[in-house]
């Protein structure tokens, strides 16, 4: 696997927000949001080739029993199924975060799905705009994660526009538990999440959706390692 980092730190986001956590930053990503918080995972995606043993004794100097398989988009990687299951074995609790338009036979106590609207869309870059539009939503594989698995949906929040498109999203797969469902605004500084929080909350109640913090980058900024 091309992994970017492993590093232990306070899941930021959703369900789980506020628990110690091992990340294990996969790189490479077959989507370009424009606003990717993690682009030497995605535009330039960089990192050192491990395998899963390797991974795995990594890891061991973290006394943590909550463990988030990230990216980019771990689902690319087949090694993933291994990476998985054996991280289960080992009693881990696992999180997988993705963008829901893979599916793997993965073990997940948590599949953090965080599908990507058209706003996330790289217009700049009419290459890449056009791919990353055709892949961003995979309904087979947004029915079969939730069918699996436990989870959770993120939708990420630039404009009030976006809430039209979030409602249809919820229209389109009714079998959503929307308490299950979070909007968290998009920034990468604390500054740009608060100006959009306090409008992303009044929404959020009229939907019957709940609100992540993004905690790691109100603490630390939008920083590596965290």
């Amino acid at each position: 696997m091309l992994i970017s980092e492993i590093f232990h730190s306070p899941q930021g986001e959703g369900k789980w927000i506020g628990v110690p956590s091992i990340f294990i930053r996969t790189s490479g990503c077959n989507l370009r949001c424009w606003f990717c918080d993690t682009p030497y995972t995605s535009w330039n995606p960089e990192g050192e080739k491990m395998s899963v043993d390797q991974i795995l004794e990594h890891i061991t100097q973290y006394d943590c029993e909550h463990v988030v398989v990230t990216g980019g988009e771990p689902m690319l990687s087949h090694e993933i199924e291994s990476l998985t299951q054996r991280l289960h074995a080992d009693g881990k609790i696992i999180t997988i975060e993705t963008a829901g338009t893979i599916l793997s036979d993965v073990h997940a106590d948590l599949m953090s799905i965080s599908p990507k609207l058209s706003n996330s869309i790289p217009v700049k870059d009419p290459a890449w705009a056009h791919r990353h539009d055709a892949r961003r939503d995979q309904p087979t594989v947004i029915h079969e994660l939730i069918k699996r698995h436990p989870y959770q949906i993120k939708f990420v929040v630039d404009q009030r526009e976006d809430i039209a498109e979030i409602e249809d999203y919820l229209i389109r797969y009714p079998e959503i538990d929307r308490a299950h469902v979070y909007l968290m605004p998009q920034g990468i500084t604390a500054e740009m999440l608060a100006e959009r929080m306090p409008w992303i909350e009044e929404v959020a109640a009229q939907l019957g959706c709940q609100v992540t913090r993004r905690m790691h980058i109100e603490l630390w900024g939008n920083v590596r390692g965290k």
